[in-house]
């Protein structure tokens, strides 16, 4: 048993109990770990504490690839992260909004967890199409033609300079939001000359998330 172990609720130490055994937890359902760990019919109770013992570096999971691994202490070679597998939902122009924002998932991209946010549920890609946020920084990476957006989903508190997806009339963008009154402004930002989007509050449109990362094609 690990040393930081002494220190665990004793729910995650029976996780680390049955790895350590050899048992898949990744071949298990969460309602199943949780009938195990003693918590029935609560398997919020056992992705709580999955969600510790990888917080603490004990373990790495991808719960959506049926992946639960122990992370053995003293080995020097490097534990590779595992592929988390992201959907494809189409492109979305970076110039005027005149690509269709499909809803279908086309494809999925493969993905090192660890070069992603935690929030991995919630995050799709899009593919950036035109030059209008070439010059827009997320993370030290601009948005170019052809790269690999990743969108949050689950953001909604939009606020001034967030980078997000709005879908006008069914066509898709990617801008830098602000707030103006009763108006919105969707700015490009870029070594070229594109032109902003003004909206109305009364206008049709949605946001379907904030930018968070950008994997460069």
């Amino acid at each position: 048993m690990y040393m930081e172990a002494k220190n665990l609720h004793i729910k995650q130490q029976l996780i680390l109990s049955m790895l350590e055994s050899g048992k898949d937890l990744g071949a298990m359902t969460l309602r199943g770990i949780a009938e195990d760990i003693g918590a029935p019919g609560k398997p919020q109770i056992a992705k709580h504490h999955l969600d510790q013992l990888e917080k603490r570096g004990l373990i790495q999971m991808n719960l959506k690839e049926n992946f639960i691994k122990l992370v053995k202490k003293g080995y020097n070679k490097p534990v590779v992260s595992p592929l988390y597998s992201l959907p494809v939902m189409g492109s979305a122009n970076c110039g005027s909004p005149t690509i269709f924002a499909e809803q279908n998932i086309e494809k999925y991209l493969k993905v090192s967890s660890s070069r992603l946010p935690r929030n991995k549920k919630s995050l799709y890609v899009l593919i950036a199409s035109g030059s209008s946020m070439n010059d827009v920084s997320i993370d030290g990476k601009n948005i170019e033609n052809g790269d690999f957006v990743l969108v949050d989903s689950n953001y909604k508190d939009y606020k001034d300079g967030d980078v997000v997806v709005a879908v006008v009339d069914g066509l898709a963008t990617i801008k830098i939001y602000f707030k103006r009154g009763d108006e919105i402004i969707l700015k490009p930002k870029s070594t070229e000359d594109h032109l902003p989007v003004y909206l109305h509050e009364d206008d049709e449109f949605a946001f379907n998330g904030k930018v968070v990362g950008v994997i460069k094609n």
